[in-house]
């Protein structure tokens, strides 16, 4: 199965990540790296590992695809616009999440997270509409690396 085996996330411009955020960035990554389907639509065969960097530069986030071996596969720069509205949703539903966890009753606090995992699924969605043509992820994957471009896109 084609995967991901590494991932990098160039933040150097961006301001240091809140603990909230670093946090979301380390579970989504090593949950990533232990399970996803991620396929160029160029690939040579169904058995390639991957190195993934994702970026935000010129205004653009950027998924620079490397092989195993460490030779160029793939470049995509995407449009940050079709992503704003979803990810200022999922900052602010997480927002009242993690307030929600700090004092309200339980079925409260399920509430909020069955809209945040919505929204979630939404970005997920987006992602994988917007890589389309260019690669082929399962919906598990696609959410993962929505929660990189969240962090990649607010920095911190």
């Amino acid at each position: 199965m084609c995967r991901i085996i590494e991932i990098s996330i160039d933040d150097s411009a961006l301001p240091p990540p809140t603990p909230e955020i670093e946090q979301e960035r380390k579970v989504a990554i090593f949950d990533l790296l232990e399970d996803n389907h991620f396929c160029l639509k160029r690939g040579k065969t169904e058995e390639e590992r991957y190195k993934l960097l994702l970026a935000i530069r010129e205004k653009r986030l950027v998924f620079d695809v490397t092989t195993e071996a460490d030779d160029p596969a793939a470049e995509f720069h995407l449009s940050l616009a079709p992503f704003r509205q979803v990810v200022k949703d999922y900052f602010q539903i997480c927002e009242s999440y993690f307030e929600a966890v700090k004092r309200l009753p339980p079925a409260q606090i399920e509430a909020i997270d069955m809209a945040r995992r919505g929204i979630h699924n939404e970005g997920a969605r987006v992602l994988q509409e917007r890589l389309e043509d260019k690669a082929d992820l399962d919906t598990d994957t696609a959410r993962r690396l929505f929660t990189l471009i969240c962090v990649l896109h607010f920095g911190g």
